[in-house]
């Protein structure tokens, strides 16, 4: 099992629903593809409630499909951390991710 050390937690208004383990915008969306971060959503929030997003640490997150372990992350579809290609980084897997919905833990 593998567990998060999260350093600093904020809380967010949520603008739209988020999903738990999923890369949240500084605007409290999911964050766009290729964006920037505040953080990974640490609980499931519906739109309009305070969401916790863990800005720094070592994080869990969701894989959108295969990543390496030590490879830069970025923001995919639906807030789920890819390989970074194009975007900005958003950590660094510490965990190989074999298919997409895979957890895995980065470090931000």
């Amino acid at each position: 099992m593998r567990t998060a050390q999260p350093l600093l937690i904020t809380s967010v208004p949520a603008a739209a629903d988020l999903t738990r383990l999923r890369f949240v915008g500084f605007d409290g969306n999911l964050a766009a593809a290729g964006a920037k971060a505040l953080g990974v959503a640490e609980v499931d929030a519906g739109a309009g409630e305070q969401a916790s997003v863990s800005t720094h640490g070592i994080l869990l997150v969701t894989a959108g499909g295969v990543i390496a372990a030590g490879a830069e992350v970025e923001a995919g579809a639906g807030g789920k951390a890819i390989t970074k290609a194009a975007g900005i980084g958003n950590g660094y897997a510490l965990d190989a991710a074999a298919a997409d919905g895979d957890t895995i833990r980065i470090l931000r």
